[in-house]
């Protein structure tokens, strides 16, 4: 799909309360901001159902708001309804020139089998370089897109990419070597799959079904 090219960082923009003070006034304003903290509450709680009611209701008054809109991508991504997160969240990409959702708007992509979408995200992600923990999210998407349509080699390549055991291994870290190891064994490189979830349960035993998966390859 065609789309506005990020700026070379993201928009400042006014936070939620005073758009919505703007938009509906200092009264509305104010109501709408607690309706819209409620959502998140609904959110966090997984009321998927709640949350996009009141979200539904908050962007038609007040569609300008990034906070409302991206929140509400959130919501329909959760719930599995692709289309409509992508329409929200590719919104919220061009509102605030950011790359914070990136990898959950990929993923949405990625689920609608729109591979190019998937990596012009990638690369404007990893070009952007926002955080480890959030390009790892877009790695991740970019290169199990990739395996999606068979090009496992070329996923494996992705997460080789710069990868080394850090010193001090956090969730994102994990989540990696995790989906490393699954293409490995995808790959029949059995081995090297079970070294790496062989790592990854000893740091986390819970981590998805990872104990199986050393089981599975003993």
């Amino acid at each position: 799909m065609e789309r506005l090219a990020l700026p070379e960082a993201p928009r400042r923009l006014p936070d939620a309360d005073l758009l919505l003070r703007r938009a509906l006034g200092d009264r509305a304003g104010g109501k709408a901001l607690n309706r819209l903290d409620e959502a998140a509450r609904a959110f966090s709680d997984d009321r998927f159902q709640d949350a996009r009611r009141i979200l539904n209701q908050l962007v038609e008054r007040a569609p300008e708001v990034p906070e409302v809109i991206e929140l509400l991508g959130l919501v329909h991504y959760r719930m599995g309804h692709w289309k409509a997160a992508t329409k929200r969240l590719e919104v919220f990409r061009e509102m605030t020139g950011s790359t914070e959702q990136h990898p959950v708007l990929a993923d949405c992509h990625r689920a609608q089998g729109r591979w190019d979408d998937v990596q012009v995200l990638w690369v404007e992600l990893r070009d952007a370089s926002p955080s480890g923990p959030l390009v790892t999210e877009g790695r991740l998407v970019a290169a199990g897109a990739l395996a999606d349509q068979g090009r496992i080699e070329e996923g494996l390549a992705l997460l080789e990419r710069g990868w080394r055991i850090p010193s001090r291994a956090r969730d994102h870290h994990l989540r990696r070597a995790y989906a490393l190891a699954d293409l490995y064994e995808r790959s029949g490189a059995e081995p090297r799959a079970r070294e790496l979830f062989i790592w990854v349960r000893n740091h986390d035993a819970r981590f998805a079904d990872v104990a199986a998966r050393v089981r599975s390859l003993s």
